[in-house]
C-alpha cells in the first residue's frame, strides 16, 4: 500500500486503446495518493502513532478493494501463482510505507515524494543483478542523474531534517525493492497482488498492535471526529489511488504514461503549501526538475529499446 510511486516506469502495459482516458486517471491517482500522504502526515502531527496510522490505512484499504473486486472477479482473485514472492513483496510494501511515514513526519511532502522518485532509477541500475535483465549505461547514467537531483534537494542548506532525510533515502531503496518484488508477482492479476499486498500488510500490524494500543488508547480515545474521518481517510485515499492507478495502466501504455507520474510531485507541493504553507525553494525545484528529467529520459530510452 504504497505510496508516491506505485508503479515503476518499466511496468508493462495492460491495455492501450485510451490514451488519453488513462493519463487522466493517471493524474487523479496521483492527487488521490498525495491526499493519502498528506492526511497521513497530518494525522500524525495530531499525535496518532505510526503503526496505528498503518494499521487504519491498510485495513481500511483492504476491506474496500475487497468490497469492489470479489463482486467483479469471484473468491479466485484472492489464488496467487506465487504466495511466496506475494508475501515478500507485501512484507517489502509494508516496510516502504513505515519508512515513508517516518519521512513525512520530518520533511515537506513535496521534498519526501520528490526523494521517492529515485526508487524506479534504482531498481533499473540494480536489474543487471536482482533480474538478471541485460547491463545498460543508460539505467546507470539516468540512476546517477537521479541521486544528483537527490543531493540538490537535500544539500546542507536546505535545512531539512537529517532523520527525515536518511528516512527518505532508505523508503527509496525500499520502493525500488518493492518494484523487483512486483515484477516477480507479474504472472499474477493486478487486482490479486493489490488484495494481497493489503492481506500481508494487515495481518503483520494485527499482530503487532495489540502490544501498543493500550498505551496509546488515551491518546486514540480523545481525538476528536474530524481526526478520526482524516485517520479513517487514508485507507480509502489509498484504495482509490491505486485502484486508479490499474485502471490507467489498461487504458494507456506504461511509455505513455510514464512523463505524467511525475506530475505528482506537483500535486505534493500543492497539498503542502496548502495545508502547511510548505513550498519547495528554488533550489529545490531544480532537483525535482534532475530527478524528473532523469527518470522520463530514461523511460523513453527504455521504451524505444523495446520496439527495436
Amino acid at each position: 500500500m504504497g505510496r508516491a510511486v506505485s508503479l515503476p516506469i518499466s511496468t508493462p502495459a495492460y491495455g492501450a486503446a485510451r490514451p488519453i482516458a488513462g493519463i487522466v486517471v493517471l493524474v487523479l491517482s496521483s492527487w488521490a495518493l498525495s491526499t493519502l500522504d498528506a492526511s497521513g502526515k497530518w494525522v500524525m502531527g495530531a499525535g496518532v502513532p505510526l503503526l496505528v496510522l498503518c494499521w487504519v490505512r491498510y485495513v481500511v484499504h483492504l476491506l474496500l478493494v475487497l468490497g469492489l473486486v470479489l463482486p467483479l472477479r469471484g473468491k479466485s482473485v484472492l489464488r496467487s501463482v506465487r504466495p511466496s514472492a506475494q508475501i515478500a513483496r507485501g512484507s517489502v510494501m509494508l516496510l516502504a510505507t513505515l519508512s515513508f511515514f517516518t519521512t513525512l513526519h520530518y520533511l515537506p511532502q513535496a521534498e519526501a515524494t520528490a526523494i521517492n522518485f529515485l526508487a524506479p532509477l534504482i531498481m533499473l541500475a540494480l536489474a543487471p543483478w536482482v533480474l538478471k535483465e541485460p547491463a545498460r549505461l543508460s539505467r546507470w547514467v539516468a540512476a546517477g542523474v537521479g541521486f544528483l537531483g537527490v543531493l540538490i534537494i537535500i544539500r546542507p542548506d536546505a535545512g531539512l531534517d537529517p532523520v527525515g532525510t536518511l528516512f527518505g533515502l532508505l523508503t527509496a531503496f525500499l520502493f525500488a525493492g518493492q518494484y523487483i518484488a512486483t515484477r516477480r508477482v507479474a504472472v499474477d492479476d493486478p487486482f490479486t497482488t493489490l488484495v494481497w499486498s493489503g492481506a500481508v500488510g494487515s495481518l503483520c500490524l494485527t499482530v503487532i498492535l495489540p502490544f501498543v494500543l493500550p498505551s496509546v488508547w488515551p491518546l486514540l480515545a480523545g481525538l476528536n471526529v474530524w481526526q478520526w474521518l482524516v485517520l479513517i481517510s487514508t485507507g480509502f485515499w489509498g484504495a482509490v489511488g491505486h485502484l486508479l492507478q490499474i485502471q490507467a495502466y489498461r487504458y494507456a501504455p506504461a511509455s505513455v504514461l510514464a512523463p505524467f507520474i511525475y506530475l505528482q510531485i506537483i500535486s505534493a507541493a500543492a497539498l503542502g503549501w496548502l495545508i502547511w504553507g510548505q513550498f519547495p525553494d528554488a533550489f529545490s525545484w531544480l532537483g525535482i526538475a534532475v530527478i524528473c528529467a532523469s527518470g522520463m529520459t530514461i523511460a523513453v530510452v527504455e521504451w524505444r529499446g523495446r520496439k527495436l
